[in-house]
């Protein structure tokens, strides 16, 4: 009975944290600017997964697997500048074939995006728009 009991506890449980997964990454694709996002900083080898909101005056990055409401990364668009652009290659395990890496350089040190081919042209759109800085 007490084993039946913590199984169906522990299931439950599980349940409940894929269930608010899959609604906090609803909740953060429903947003008008948001997309599903990798994000790398330069010389690491690994990717991240997320979501990420742009507009406005900053880039906000949402872990994919967390169920943090606070973005992990919040890149401000006035210090952001894309220095380079390059499919996806051999040496990108984890991404997608159909992706663009932008390097690009950010007050908080070198980072590399990449996003879905579709998104990459409104994305640089919203970099290059950005008033200019006094």
């Amino acid at each position: 009975m007490t084993t039946e009991l913590l199984v169906l506890a522990v299931a439950v449980v599980l349940v409940g944290l894929v269930v608010a997964f899959l609604l906090r990454r609803r909740f953060l694709l429903s947003g008008l600017g948001a997309v599903t996002m990798w994000l790398r900083p330069t010389g690491s080898s690994r990717w991240s997964v997320g979501v990420a909101w742009y507009g406005g005056d900053s880039l906000l990055w949402y872990r994919a697997l967390s169920l943090s409401v606070r973005p992990q990364q919040r890149l401000c668009r006035a210090e952001f500048r894309v220095q380079a652009r390059r499919r996806a290659d051999a040496g990108d395990l984890a991404l997608p074939e159909d992706v663009v890496v932008l390097s690009c350089s950010t007050a908080a040190g070198p980072r590399e995006l990449a996003m879905d081919t579709s998104t990459v042209t409104g994305f640089l759109s919203w970099v290059e728009s950005a008033p200019p800085v006094r």
